[in-house]
């Protein structure tokens, strides 16, 4: 499978981009810019481009499916005013895929854009200042119900977590599984990679989360 993944450098993107290289996928990537010798694996490609900005069509051409794990910073600038990455840039990837004659898009999207997320009240009030960017989150979600030409599947994981792969998530259609919170971004990619490669999860937003231990998973 060939991938034209968006955010290869973020913290969810990384483990994509690792996985899908461990797998024997040909990846490339885009962002804005490359740090020097970013990847070295012969499957990977280094493109550079403004998702907001530039015609993505050429960068699909020749992929299988386009994986976007796009994300906003959490400085108090953004948080404020979120720029539109997630609504102009679900319109300008899937108008992209068209030209290029793709079908298949997995994107992030989170537990709390839903109304019916499950999380209890105590976290989505702890979650407020980043209200803006869930907003966002769901009008993609609403861009991509209106495709109907596009394969997506847009996947809500809980509060990320920075751990190792586990294996042990897991998925719901309704809300958060019940007595879980956090999603490991090793897990995501896991996730998001077996949904592209399987055609899983079509035109659908899962949830995804794991088990954690106890002080992962309450207030303090």
């Amino acid at each position: 499978m060939q991938i034209l993944l968006l955010g290869p450098g973020g913290g969810t993107g990384k483990h994509i981009l690792q996985q899908a290289l461990d797998d024997g996928h040909g990846v490339r990537g885009v962002e804005r810019e490359f740090p020097t010798g970013f990847c070295d694996d012969p499957g990977f490609e280094a493109r550079e481009a403004n998702v907001l900005e530039d015609d993505l069509a050429p960068l699909m051409k020749g992929c299988d499916v386009v994986i976007s794990a796009l994300g906003l910073g959490r400085d108090p600038q953004t948080l404020a005013d979120p720029p539109p990455l997630y609504t102009e840039g679900a319109v300008r990837i899937v108008e992209g895929m068209r030209s290029a004659g793709l079908k298949r898009l997995v994107v992030i999207s989170a537990a709390f854009a839903a109304r019916n997320s499950g999380a209890p009240l105590w976290f989505r009030a702890a979650t407020l200042p980043l209200t803006g960017i869930f907003r966002q989150m769901g009008a993609m979600e609403r861009v991509l119900r209106a495709t109907p030409d596009i394969e997506w599947t847009a996947v809500r994981p809980g509060w990320l977590l920075n751990r190792e792969l586990s294996g042990e998530y897991e998925t719901s259609e309704s809300a958060l599984p019940d007595g879980t919170l956090r999603t490991r971004r090793a897990d995501l990619a896991r996730f998001m990679l077996d949904c592209a490669a399987n055609g899983t999860w079509v035109r659908k937003p899962p949830f995804i989360a794991g088990r954690e231990s106890l002080h992962l998973e309450t207030p303090p």
